[in-house]
C-alpha cells in the first residue's frame, strides 16, 4: 500500500506527463520525417518527370530541325554559280530580291536587324554571303505579318528585313542563291526556310561579321 501511495504522488505524475510529452513528440518527429520523405520522393520523381519531359522535347525539336534541313522548302528557287566579287558600284541584278552575285566590300548589319526602309541590295547580297537570311516585303504586305517577321527577325542573329517595294510578291525570303515567296508570316515554309539556311550549308563564307558593317 505504501508502494502505491507514492506512485499517485506529485512527482510520479509528472513524470508520467513528461514521458507522455515525450512519447507525443516522438511521434510527431516520427510523422514529419515521413512527410518530408515522401515530399522528397515526389519532388525527385517530379524532376525526373520534368527532366524526362526536357529531354524528349529536345529531341522531338532536334528531329524536326534535321527534317527541315534535309527537306527541300516546297516553292524555293535555287541559283547556283553565283560571282562573289566585291565592287563599289550598283549592281544590275537578275533577280529581285538578289540572293546572291557581285556585292559591296561592306556589308549591311545583320544581327536581327529590322529596317523599316529600303536598303542598299549591294550590301544586302554581302550580308547572305555571310550566311543571313533576308526577310524583305511591300507595302502590300498585311501589317500583322510585317510585325510578326519583324519579332522573328529581331530575336534571330544572322537575319535582316527590310522593305523592297519592287518586288514581285509583298512577302519574301532570301539566302545565298535560295529564295521563296511565302504567303504569310505563319506559313510554315518561313520556319523551314530559317532553320535551312540561317548559317546554311551553301553560304561562301559562314560565321563571317554580321555586326561592324552599314547600319541605317
Amino acid at each position: 500500500m505504501a508502494t502505491a501511495k507514492k506512485q499517485n504522488t506529485p512527482a510520479a505524475a509528472r513524470r508520467a506527463k513528461l514521458e507522455e510529452a515525450r512519447r507525443k513528440e516522438r511521434a510527431r518527429e516520427r510523422r514529419s520525417r515521413v512527410i518530408v520523405l515522401t515530399a522528397s520522393v515526389a519532388v525527385v520523381a517530379a524532376l525526373v518527370a520534368g527532366g524526362g519531359y526536357l529531354m524528349s522535347a529536345a529531341d522531338k525539336k532536334d528531329k524536326a530541325d534535321a527534317e527541315a534541313k534535309s527537306s527541300p522548302v516546297s516553292g524555293e528557287r535555287t541559283w547556283a554559280k553565283l560571282s562573289q566579287n566585291h565592287v563599289g558600284k550598283k549592281v544590275d541584278y537578275p533577280m529581285n530580291p538578289p540572293v546572291g552575285g557581285d556585292h559591296n566590300p561592306v556589308w549591311m548589319n545583320c544581327d536581327a536587324d529590322v529596317y523599316t526602309k529600303a536598303i542598299p541590295k549591294e550590301n544586302a547580297v554581302h550580308s547572305l554571303e555571310h550566311g543571313a537570311v533576308w526577310v524583305t516585303y511591300t507595302s502590300g504586305a498585311k501589317p500583322a505579318d510585317i510585325e510578326k517577321f519583324g519579332e522573328r527577325v529581331g530575336t534571330t542573329p544572322y537575319s535582316l528585313m527590310s522593305p523592297v517595294e519592287d518586288q514581285a510578291a509583298p512577302l519574301m525570303l532570301s539566302a545565298w542563291g535560295k529564295q521563296v515567296t511565302v504567303t504569310s508570316a505563319a506559313d510554315p515554309r518561313v520556319a523551314q526556310f530559317f532553320t535551312k539556311y540561317v548559317q546554311g550549308p551553301q553560304t561562301p563564307e559562314p560565321g563571317a561579321a554580321c555586326t561592324g558593317g552599314v547600319a541605317r
